[in-house]
């Protein structure tokens, strides 16, 4: 297995983690401080959210394979997943975040550990390829259908949206929120998408252009995503919070 230190790897987690801390500092002053800023709510904002996502869980998946200690990454992504749920909880109950990213792609590093093996003997190019169509066969199980974005191909049961349990594999009930909800299903088959391409791509001479880093700072922050991630939010909270403070005290004074 693979061992080698990618460095542009965490350029591009880097650059995902700037945009990340970018868009939750705009989510913040519009949901929170109540900024007037309707593009925010755009299909442009979409795009931008959903391509920050799609960079981590897919990266997670491509950069499986170069780790070790799996099931130790596994249990400490999922782990900081689960202390974000229970700070938002105690917290920020109204913007709670249950099952967000870091519990889905701990959930697929230890899924991966289980299945790992086997997934290997399948042909990287095949696998890449079903798990590109079940991504998109399964996009909408959250709302209830089958199919991607505003293409809805079947309509999935009710009665399979049922509890917690169901709303963390892809079906929530009616009554569960949360502002960072990435469940198993679709999201794992992105996952495998990652972790296919790595294997098709692993060895050949493509590899070797990401090996060496080409922004130093970018890629530091890449590669302590994990604690970046943990701390950002109420990093960003306190300086708006400080900032609010300050300028409505210049206003009275």
């Amino acid at each position: 297995m693979d061992r080698k230190r990618y460095e542009k790897l965490d350029g591009i987690r880097g650059i995902a983690l700037l945009n990340m801390i970018a868009y939750h500092s705009a989510w913040d002053l519009v949901y929170i401080y109540q900024t007037d800023w309707s593009w925010y709510r755009s299909g442009g904002a979409y795009v931008w959210q959903q391509g920050i996502c799609w960079t981590f869980i897919f990266l997670s998946g491509f950069c499986w394979s170069l780790g070790s200690h799996a099931w130790k990454r596994g249990i400490t992504v999922f782990m900081g997943g689960a202390v974000i749920t229970l700070a938002t909880l105690a917290f920020m109950p109204q913007n709670r975040v249950v099952f967000g990213v870091l519990t889905l792609t701990g959930s697929c590093m230890l899924l991966m550990s289980v299945l790992g093996r086997r997934l290997c003997r399948v042909p990287p190019a095949a696998g890449m390829a079903v798990s590109g169509v079940l991504f998109i066969l399964t996009r909408n199980v959250n709302e209830g259908y089958l199919g991607f974005e505003a293409w809805n191909l079947m309509k999935i049961p009710e009665a399979l949206y049922r509890n917690a349990l169901t709303a963390y594999l892809g079906f929530p009930d009616r009554d569960f929120y949360s502002t960072d909800y990435f469940s198993v299903f679709p999201w794992v088959f992105l996952f495998a998408a990652g972790f296919f391409t790595f294997r098709f791509f692993n060895g050949k001479k493509a590899m070797g252009w990401l090996e060496k880093g080409a922004l130093r700072p970018v890629e530091w922050l890449g590669n302590h995503s994990l604690g970046i991630y943990m701390v950002h939010q109420p990093v960003i909270y306190g300086l708006m919070e400080l900032i609010f403070r300050v300028c409505d005290g210049q206003v009275q004074g």
